[in-house]
């Protein structure tokens, strides 16, 4: 268990069966390239060494700067997601504590 008093942020996810699942907020952030806000979630409860689906999302933050399931957008352009593994992967390089 991690002693960082950083609360983590949780969101819903509802898929199209309409089966519902909570995720936690990995990190966001914003790229100048595209103008455009990211966040990327991964299952809640996930142990530190388990492998998972990250899941990656455009989003339009609200004035907290947090988001809702309602304003995820999906990312549709290649390029685009290249780009977003490309930090994802330093995130995860430079993340020694990922949990």
């Amino acid at each position: 268990m991690s002693d960082n008093n950083e609360e983590v942020q949780k969101i819903t996810l509802v898929d199209d069966d309409g089966n519902e699942t909570l995720h936690e907020v990995l990190f966001t952030f914003h790229s100048d390239e595209y103008n455009k806000n990211y966040i990327l979630l991964v299952p809640e409860g996930v142990e530190e060494d388990e492998e998972v689906d990250i899941q990656a999302f455009v989003f339009d933050p609200d004035e907290d700067g947090e988001a809702t399931e309602g304003e995820l957008q999906p990312i549709e352009d290649d390029k685009e997601w290249d780009m977003v593994e490309e930090v994802l992967n330093t995130f995860l390089d430079d993340d020694s504590n990922f949990q």
